[in-house]
Protein backbone atom coordinates (compact mmCIF):
# COMPACT_ATOMS: atom_id res chain seq x y z
CA UNK A 1 0.00 0.00 0.00
CA UNK A 2 3.01 2.49 0.73
CA UNK A 3 4.55 1.97 -2.71
CA UNK A 4 0.66 2.46 -4.05
CA UNK A 5 0.24 5.70 -2.29
CA UNK A 6 4.12 6.88 -3.46
CA UNK A 7 3.43 5.97 -7.01
CA UNK A 8 -0.22 7.90 -6.68
CA UNK A 9 1.57 10.83 -5.12
CA UNK A 10 4.44 11.25 -7.92
CA UNK A 11 1.93 10.66 -10.70
CA UNK A 12 -0.42 13.64 -9.08
CA UNK A 13 2.68 15.83 -8.91
CA UNK A 14 2.04 15.88 -12.78
CA UNK A 15 -1.36 17.70 -13.16
CA UNK A 16 -0.77 19.59 -10.23
CA UNK A 17 1.69 21.51 -12.44
CA UNK A 18 0.18 21.31 -15.45
CA UNK A 19 -2.34 23.91 -14.15
CA UNK A 20 -0.13 26.02 -14.75
CA UNK A 21 -0.12 25.58 -18.29
CA UNK A 22 -3.29 28.46 -18.36
CA UNK A 23 -1.56 31.21 -16.62
CA UNK A 24 1.69 30.94 -18.59
CA UNK A 25 0.09 30.67 -21.84
CA UNK A 26 -2.24 33.89 -21.22
CA UNK A 27 0.39 35.80 -18.80
CA UNK A 28 3.65 34.55 -20.69
CA UNK A 29 3.49 33.58 -24.17
CA UNK A 30 2.52 35.29 -27.42
CA UNK A 31 -1.32 34.84 -28.46
CA UNK A 32 -2.35 33.04 -31.93
CA UNK A 33 0.81 30.64 -32.21
CA UNK A 34 -1.38 27.13 -30.84
CA UNK A 35 0.88 25.14 -32.61
CA UNK A 36 4.50 26.49 -32.68
CA UNK A 37 4.20 27.22 -28.97
CA UNK A 38 3.14 23.05 -28.69
CA UNK A 39 6.25 22.38 -30.98
CA UNK A 40 8.78 24.57 -28.83
CA UNK A 41 7.13 22.52 -25.57
CA UNK A 42 7.55 19.61 -27.06
CA UNK A 43 10.39 19.08 -29.13
CA UNK A 44 13.49 20.87 -27.29
CA UNK A 45 12.50 18.72 -24.39
CA UNK A 46 12.06 15.71 -26.46
CA UNK A 47 15.53 15.87 -27.81
CA UNK A 48 17.37 17.04 -24.32
CA UNK A 49 16.10 13.86 -23.04
CA UNK A 50 17.28 12.12 -26.09
CA UNK A 51 20.54 13.06 -25.59
CA UNK A 52 20.73 11.79 -22.14
CA UNK A 53 19.02 8.42 -22.81
CA UNK A 54 21.03 7.73 -26.27
CA UNK A 55 18.23 4.80 -26.71
CA UNK A 56 16.22 5.15 -29.88
CA UNK A 57 12.89 2.97 -30.43
CA UNK A 58 13.49 -0.71 -32.47
CA UNK A 59 10.82 -2.61 -34.81
CA UNK A 60 7.58 -1.97 -34.01
CA UNK A 61 8.07 0.84 -31.42
CA UNK A 62 9.06 3.28 -34.11
CA UNK A 63 5.17 3.10 -35.42
CA UNK A 64 3.81 3.22 -31.65
CA UNK A 65 5.71 6.00 -30.33
CA UNK A 66 4.39 7.80 -33.70
CA UNK A 67 1.31 7.23 -32.54
CA UNK A 68 1.22 7.88 -28.70
CA UNK A 69 3.99 10.52 -29.68
CA UNK A 70 0.90 11.84 -32.01
CA UNK A 71 -2.32 11.65 -29.34
CA UNK A 72 -0.37 12.93 -26.23
CA UNK A 73 1.80 15.69 -27.53
CA UNK A 74 0.73 16.60 -31.54
CA UNK A 75 -2.97 16.36 -31.49
CA UNK A 76 -3.37 17.50 -27.76
CA UNK A 77 -1.16 19.96 -26.91
CA UNK A 78 -2.48 21.65 -30.47
CA UNK A 79 -5.63 21.08 -29.53
CA UNK A 80 -5.00 22.30 -26.01
CA UNK A 81 -3.34 25.65 -26.59
CA UNK A 82 -6.45 26.20 -29.16
CA UNK A 83 -8.79 26.10 -26.23
CA UNK A 84 -6.38 28.02 -24.01
CA UNK A 85 -6.47 31.10 -26.51
CA UNK A 86 -9.91 31.28 -27.08
CA UNK A 87 -11.52 29.95 -23.58
CA UNK A 88 -10.59 31.36 -20.00
CA UNK A 89 -8.72 28.62 -18.46
CA UNK A 90 -10.96 27.12 -16.69
CA UNK A 91 -13.91 26.84 -19.07
CA UNK A 92 -11.18 24.99 -21.19
CA UNK A 93 -10.24 22.68 -18.16
CA UNK A 94 -13.76 21.77 -16.99
CA UNK A 95 -14.29 20.87 -21.02
CA UNK A 96 -11.22 18.63 -20.72
CA UNK A 97 -12.96 17.36 -17.19
CA UNK A 98 -14.51 14.57 -19.57
CA UNK A 99 -11.53 12.73 -20.05
CA UNK A 100 -11.62 10.37 -17.25
CA UNK A 101 -14.95 9.37 -18.57
CA UNK A 102 -13.63 8.46 -21.90
CA UNK A 103 -10.62 6.52 -20.03
CA UNK A 104 -13.21 4.38 -18.24
CA UNK A 105 -14.83 3.06 -21.83
CA UNK A 106 -11.25 2.83 -23.68
CA UNK A 107 -9.71 1.10 -20.69
CA UNK A 108 -12.82 -1.54 -21.05
CA UNK A 109 -12.00 -1.69 -25.22
CA UNK A 110 -8.24 -2.10 -25.34
CA UNK A 111 -7.70 -3.42 -21.91
CA UNK A 112 -10.16 -5.48 -20.64
CA UNK A 113 -10.57 -3.51 -17.76
CA UNK A 114 -14.04 -3.65 -15.75
CA UNK A 115 -16.35 -0.65 -15.90
CA UNK A 116 -16.97 0.23 -12.09
CA UNK A 117 -20.13 2.23 -11.04
CA UNK A 118 -18.37 3.21 -8.35
CA UNK A 119 -15.49 5.02 -10.80
CA UNK A 120 -18.49 6.20 -13.30
CA UNK A 121 -19.98 8.56 -9.79
CA UNK A 122 -16.50 9.60 -9.43
CA UNK A 123 -15.87 10.87 -13.20
CA UNK A 124 -19.08 12.86 -12.71
CA UNK A 125 -18.41 14.45 -9.32
CA UNK A 126 -15.00 15.72 -10.27
CA UNK A 127 -16.59 16.96 -13.40
CA UNK A 128 -18.97 18.76 -11.33
CA UNK A 129 -16.46 19.95 -9.34
CA UNK A 130 -14.58 21.48 -11.48
CA UNK A 131 -17.25 22.90 -12.89
CA UNK A 132 -18.09 24.90 -9.43
CA UNK A 133 -14.40 25.63 -9.88
CA UNK A 134 -14.03 27.52 -12.43
CA UNK A 135 -17.48 28.02 -14.32
CA UNK A 136 -18.81 31.65 -13.53
CA UNK A 137 -22.52 33.48 -15.27
CA UNK A 138 -19.26 35.31 -17.56
CA UNK A 139 -17.56 32.09 -18.92
CA UNK A 140 -17.25 32.61 -22.49
CA UNK A 141 -18.53 29.72 -24.62
CA UNK A 142 -16.46 29.80 -27.98
CA UNK A 143 -17.65 26.88 -30.15
CA UNK A 144 -14.63 26.36 -31.82
CA UNK A 145 -12.59 26.42 -28.13
CA UNK A 146 -15.44 23.89 -26.85
CA UNK A 147 -14.42 21.97 -29.53
CA UNK A 148 -11.30 21.88 -29.26
CA UNK A 149 -11.17 21.14 -25.44
CA UNK A 150 -13.54 17.63 -26.16
CA UNK A 151 -11.08 16.79 -29.17
CA UNK A 152 -8.30 16.95 -27.38
CA UNK A 153 -9.92 15.34 -24.05
CA UNK A 154 -10.14 12.06 -26.61
CA UNK A 155 -6.73 12.52 -27.74
CA UNK A 156 -5.51 12.34 -24.15
CA UNK A 157 -7.67 9.38 -23.49
CA UNK A 158 -6.57 7.70 -25.77
CA UNK A 159 -2.81 8.39 -25.56
CA UNK A 160 -3.40 7.53 -21.74
CA UNK A 161 -4.49 3.94 -22.50
CA UNK A 162 -2.77 3.01 -25.29
CA UNK A 163 0.65 3.98 -23.26
CA UNK A 164 -0.31 1.25 -20.73
CA UNK A 165 -1.75 -1.09 -23.60
CA UNK A 166 2.05 -0.58 -25.34
CA UNK A 167 4.69 -0.33 -22.33
CA UNK A 168 8.09 -0.97 -24.10
CA UNK A 169 11.03 -2.62 -22.13
CA UNK A 170 12.85 1.03 -21.33
CA UNK A 171 13.06 3.29 -18.84
CA UNK A 172 9.65 5.94 -18.12
CA UNK A 173 12.51 8.16 -18.88
CA UNK A 174 13.33 6.72 -22.52
CA UNK A 175 9.70 6.41 -23.16
CA UNK A 176 9.13 10.16 -22.43
CA UNK A 177 11.95 10.96 -24.62
CA UNK A 178 10.41 8.90 -27.80
CA UNK A 179 7.31 10.31 -27.36
CA UNK A 180 8.21 13.66 -27.05
CA UNK A 181 10.64 13.80 -30.16
CA UNK A 182 8.33 12.20 -31.99
CA UNK A 183 5.26 14.51 -31.09
CA UNK A 184 7.55 17.62 -31.40
CA UNK A 185 8.62 16.57 -35.08
CA UNK A 186 5.00 15.58 -35.83
CA UNK A 187 4.21 19.16 -35.61
CA UNK A 188 7.16 20.96 -36.67
CA UNK A 189 5.87 20.75 -40.33
CA UNK A 190 2.32 21.86 -39.31
CA UNK A 191 3.59 24.68 -37.71
CA UNK A 192 6.09 25.95 -40.24
CA UNK A 193 3.39 25.68 -42.92
CA UNK A 194 0.01 26.80 -40.79
CA UNK A 195 1.40 29.77 -38.61
CA UNK A 196 3.52 32.83 -39.23
CA UNK A 197 7.06 33.27 -37.62
CA UNK A 198 6.95 33.99 -34.44
CA UNK A 199 8.07 37.73 -32.92
CA UNK A 200 11.51 38.43 -31.16
CA UNK A 201 10.80 35.98 -28.18
CA UNK A 202 10.92 38.57 -24.82
CA UNK A 203 12.73 37.42 -21.66
CA UNK A 204 9.02 36.57 -20.20
CA UNK A 205 8.41 34.57 -23.29
CA UNK A 206 11.48 32.14 -23.17
CA UNK A 207 10.60 32.13 -19.19
CA UNK A 208 7.22 30.74 -19.75
CA UNK A 209 8.45 27.96 -23.23
CA UNK A 210 11.86 26.70 -20.94
CA UNK A 211 8.92 26.41 -17.66
CA UNK A 212 6.35 24.82 -20.61
CA UNK A 213 8.74 22.28 -21.97
CA UNK A 214 11.57 21.39 -19.04
CA UNK A 215 9.24 21.22 -15.92
CA UNK A 216 5.30 21.07 -17.86
CA UNK A 217 6.57 18.39 -20.23
CA UNK A 218 9.85 16.38 -19.45
CA UNK A 219 9.21 16.57 -15.61
CA UNK A 220 5.88 15.81 -15.86
CA UNK A 221 5.96 13.73 -18.33
CA UNK A 222 8.57 10.96 -16.84
CA UNK A 223 6.07 11.22 -13.71
CA UNK A 224 3.14 10.58 -15.83
CA UNK A 225 4.48 7.67 -17.85
CA UNK A 226 5.65 5.96 -14.71
CA UNK A 227 2.26 6.49 -13.23
CA UNK A 228 0.45 4.79 -16.37
CA UNK A 229 3.06 1.61 -16.06
CA UNK A 230 2.11 0.82 -12.49
CA UNK A 231 -1.24 1.73 -12.02
CA UNK A 232 -4.66 1.63 -13.97
CA UNK A 233 -5.31 4.22 -16.95
CA UNK A 234 -8.38 4.75 -14.40
CA UNK A 235 -6.92 5.09 -11.32
CA UNK A 236 -4.18 7.75 -13.18
CA UNK A 237 -6.80 9.94 -15.36
CA UNK A 238 -8.86 10.78 -12.07
CA UNK A 239 -5.62 12.63 -10.94
CA UNK A 240 -5.86 14.92 -14.01
CA UNK A 241 -8.59 17.17 -11.86
CA UNK A 242 -5.98 18.66 -9.88
CA UNK A 243 -5.59 20.28 -13.23
CA UNK A 244 -7.79 22.68 -13.09
CA UNK A 245 -7.31 22.97 -8.76
CA UNK A 246 -4.64 24.39 -9.45
CA UNK A 247 -5.15 26.95 -12.11
CA UNK A 248 -7.50 28.23 -9.79
CA UNK A 249 -5.50 28.37 -7.06
CA UNK A 250 -2.78 30.35 -9.22
CA UNK A 251 -5.35 32.43 -10.67
CA UNK A 252 -6.16 33.90 -6.93
CA UNK A 253 -2.69 34.25 -5.07
CA UNK A 254 -1.15 35.05 -8.58
CA UNK A 255 -3.27 37.29 -10.40
CA UNK A 256 -5.55 38.36 -7.85
CA UNK A 257 -8.10 36.58 -8.82
CA UNK A 258 -11.35 36.00 -6.58
CA UNK A 259 -12.32 33.03 -5.03
CA UNK A 260 -15.84 32.38 -4.14
CA UNK A 261 -17.58 30.02 -1.54
CA UNK A 262 -18.70 27.95 -5.05
CA UNK A 263 -15.09 27.52 -5.58
CA UNK A 264 -13.89 26.17 -2.39
CA UNK A 265 -16.64 23.99 -2.90
CA UNK A 266 -15.31 22.71 -5.97
CA UNK A 267 -12.22 22.18 -4.68
CA UNK A 268 -13.86 19.92 -2.00
CA UNK A 269 -15.48 17.99 -4.45
CA UNK A 270 -12.40 17.47 -7.19
CA UNK A 271 -10.20 16.03 -3.79
CA UNK A 272 -13.03 13.87 -3.12
CA UNK A 273 -13.90 12.22 -6.97
CA UNK A 274 -10.08 11.53 -6.92
CA UNK A 275 -10.25 9.72 -3.25
CA UNK A 276 -13.55 7.81 -4.78
CA UNK A 277 -11.72 7.12 -7.55
CA UNK A 278 -9.18 5.27 -5.57
CA UNK A 279 -11.53 3.59 -3.93
CA UNK A 280 -13.59 2.50 -6.55
CA UNK A 281 -10.22 0.26 -7.77
CA UNK A 282 -9.53 -0.92 -4.37
CA UNK A 283 -11.15 -4.62 -4.91
CA UNK A 284 -9.69 -4.83 -8.64
CA UNK A 285 -9.39 -8.40 -10.04
CA UNK A 286 -6.15 -9.03 -12.03
CA UNK A 287 -4.30 -6.63 -14.19
CA UNK A 288 -4.98 -6.85 -17.78
CA UNK A 289 -2.55 -8.46 -20.06
CA UNK A 290 -0.33 -5.64 -21.92
CA UNK A 291 0.90 -6.00 -25.20
CA UNK A 292 4.52 -5.52 -25.23
CA UNK A 293 5.84 -7.37 -28.48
Amino acid sequence: MTTRNTDLLLTAIAPAIWGSTYIVTTEFLPAGYPLTVAMLRALPAGLLLLLLVRQFPQGIWWARVLVLGALNFSVFWWLLFVAAYRLPGGVAATVGAIQPLIVILLARALLGSPIRPLSIVAALAGMAGVALLILTPHAALDPIGIAAGLAGAVSMAAGTVLSRRWQPPVTPLTFTAWQLTAGGLLLLPVALLQEPSLPSLTMPNLLGLAWLGLIGAALTYILWFRGIARLEPSVVSPLGFLSPMTAVILGWSVLGQSLSAAQILGMVVVLGSVWLSQRAQQAKPAPARLATA
